[in-house]
């Protein structure tokens, strides 16, 4: 199975950054998607228009995209045996964090499709800054920390 793996590692690699876009693209609209919700008259068509954009993003978008993200990082992660280097550990600190993020995003999307919001405009434009910061660390991590996290 190991050789297969290594065979397919740039393909898996391929795979990996691919999803990790389309993830990321969701999880950069989905706030975005939240503050023009909650600026919409509640009960109203627009409203509701919101509350189906926001449902499909998750359900094309997101959710796919991160089962595929962990499927392929994690085939990377044992084609390329990084279970005991440093910076993958922090790599993977950073992506479970991420993760939760995605799950909170959509917890908090189905709250404001029942009309409970209970963020700010504000607040959700500074969570919308979660992501970037995100990928920011794990590149650095990837990139960088692989010279001084072995």
């Amino acid at each position: 199975m190991q050789e297969v793996l290594a065979l397919l590692y740039p393909w898996l690699k391929v795979g990996h950054l691919v999803f990790v876009i389309f993830w990321m693209a969701g999880l950069f609209m989905l706030p975005r998607f939240f503050v023009y919700h909650q600026e919409a008259l509640a009960g109203s068509e627009e409203a509701t228009r919101w509350v189906e954009r926001e449902s499909r993003l998750r359900k094309i978008i997101l959710n796919p995209a991160i089962v595929m993200v962990w499927v392929f990082g994690l085939a990377l992660a044992f084609t390329a045996d990084a279970w005991g280097q440093g910076w993958f550990h922090l790599k993977l600190l950073f992506v479970l964090s991420l993760s939760g993020y995605h799950g909170w995003m959509s917890v908090y999307a189905k709250r404001l499709a029942r009309g409970e919001p209970t963020l700010t405009g504000k607040q959700l434009r500074l969570l919308n800054e979660v992501p970037g910061i995100a990928a920011i660390l794990i590149v650095t991590t990837v990139v960088i920390g692989r010279f001084y996290l072995t």
